[in-house]
């Protein structure tokens, strides 16, 4: 015992002086990048005399930037660059891009092991001194970072500089602008691809879909006959099959649709690869989210979708999701999706998919288009919209059975989307009064839910 006791008298002192010179030699050494020049995907948009420039850093780029892992704590460096030219002070409006964003100090703190007790003060400096400034001045050129929880496929970046109120209200013209409505504030909107080779949009090749095929464009009237013809659902590969309803169609080119959705929160997928079968079930077993989980293979057109986006919730069981295809038609110039909307409210094993998994939708699936809707029109990215007969219409009474055996009820209407490329108010969407759908919740109920609906006077005559 008391040879123990030496020893440690002897190697406790030693382990501590071997740290203190580790430490001693540890150097914090970030790497100053150009954005310009070095990053890679940077993109530059104007307007009224400003301009934005944006760039996600990698994880190899950050690294090198910050001198820590970024990527380890779930962050990404959001670089962003604006040029004011005007002469008006602008506002960052940081909660736009992320609600969540972390502080320099935060993201800091977070990689605080990343380095020696000497060097994590000259880091947290390091963060701060990196970090964008919320008051742009006139007639300047502003840079700098701001830190978001990372996310994987990609993500739309709402930029948004609000003009000074103080200076407006200086100057009685901007009294008038406000009074009309026309309030200043500059929005820059960035769709940012974070591709891994994994993804199924990296695929995407709509120029080859259909080489060597003659594409008509049709008019608006041959649109709706085209789209009534179309069968009411998703197949099996052999077509024998019927899959999940065919609800949903959306007018506007591969980019401006995946701009639309991703800005209306639906997330890119990954393809079924055994890395992302094993990450499925991993997550599904440990009941954790995988926002970018892969969606099964259903048929159209002689092949399987496209591409296919969801919207992530709590965990892996939970999530809204769409498969879409490129239909062999264009309309006033611009592509045709066809599309199946769901929403997955659980998940079971089966063997009939290549994942072993699968995911049970809401048999009311009306009330999932109408989400997608309600999604797109929040952001102001419909100009007009409508429904039309072709899907597989399904009353509650005799619900339709898709390839998994889910049952579903519907009132057999397709929703039509044209989009518009840039934001525009709810005011200047149009209908295109083709069909009246079904009201979405009420048509699964029974006569019981009617006495949550009672004409006013019947209600005043209660309160009296």
């Amino acid at each position: 015992m008391t040879h123990l006791v030496t020893i440690r008298k002897l190697v406790y002192p030693l382990l501590v002086f071997v740290g203190v010179l580790l430490n001693a030699c540890t150097t914090y050494a970030p790497v100053q990048i150009t954005p310009a020049v070095d990053l890679e995907g940077l993109q530059t948009k104007s307007l009224e005399n400003v301009a934005v420039s944006v760039a996600i850093l990698t994880d190899e780029e950050s690294g090198k930037h910050f001198g820590a892992d970024l990527g380890s704590k779930g962050l990404q460096a959001l670089w962003i660059s604006v040029r004011n030219g005007s002469p008006s002070r602008l506002w960052f409006i940081r909660n736009s891009v992320d609600a969540d964003f972390y502080s320099s100090d935060e993201a800091a703190l977070l990689l605080r092991s990343e380095v020696s007790d000497s060097e994590y003060e000259r880091m947290r400096q390091h963060f701060r001194d990196e970090t964008i400034r919320v008051l742009l001045k006139p007639m300047t050129i502003t840079e700098g970072f701001i830190f978001l929880p990372r996310v994987e496929g990609g993500r739309y970046l709402d930029i948004r500089l609000a003009k000074d109120a103080y200076q407006l209200e200086s100057r009685l013209e901007s009294r008038v602008e406000q009074e009309e409505g026309t309030f200043n504030e500059l929005r820059f909107g960035f769709p940012v691809p974070l591709p891994d080779g994994d993804f199924d949009y990296e695929r995407l090749d709509t120029e080859h879909t259909y080489a060597g095929t003659e594409m008509p464009d049709i008019d608006l009237d041959m649109l709706r006959e085209r789209l009534e013809q179309l069968p009411c659902c998703a197949a099996d590969e052999d077509g024998q099959t019927h899959g999940d309803p065919l609800n949903l169609v959306m007018v506007g080119n591969s980019p401006d649709v995946l701009n639309s959705l991703s800005r209306s929160g639906w997330s890119f997928t990954h393809r079924i690869t055994p890395g992302s079968v094993i990450r499925m079930a991993g997550a599904t077993i440990e009941g954790k989210p995988y926002p970018v989980a892969p969606v099964s293979s259903l048929y159209l057109f002689d092949r399987k979708q496209d591409f296919a986006l969801q919207r992530a919730r709590r965990n892996i069981a939970q999530r809204n999701h769409m498969r879409m295809w490129l239909a062999p038609f264009t309309y006033e110039g611009r592509q045709v999706w066809v599309g199946q909307v769901s929403r997955d409210i659980g998940i079971r094993i089966t063997p009939k998919s290549p994942s072993l998994t699968t995911h049970i939708i809401d048999p009311e699936v009306d009330l999932t288009r109408e989400y997608l809707l309600h999604s797109l029109l929040a952001e102001g990215f419909v100009d007009r919209f409508g429904f039309v007969t072709g899907s597989k219409q399904a009353p509650i009474t005799e619900p339709a059975e898709n390839l998994m055996g889910d049952l579903y009820f519907s009132d057999g209407m397709r929703l039509i989307i044209i989009l518009s490329p840039h934001p525009i108010p709810y005011s200047r969407v149009r209908s295109l009064v083709w069909e009246e759908s079904a009201s979405p919740v009420a048509e699964g109920q029974t006569d019981a839910a009617d006495r949550y609906v009672r004409p006013i006077e019947t209600l005043e005559n209660d309160l009296n």
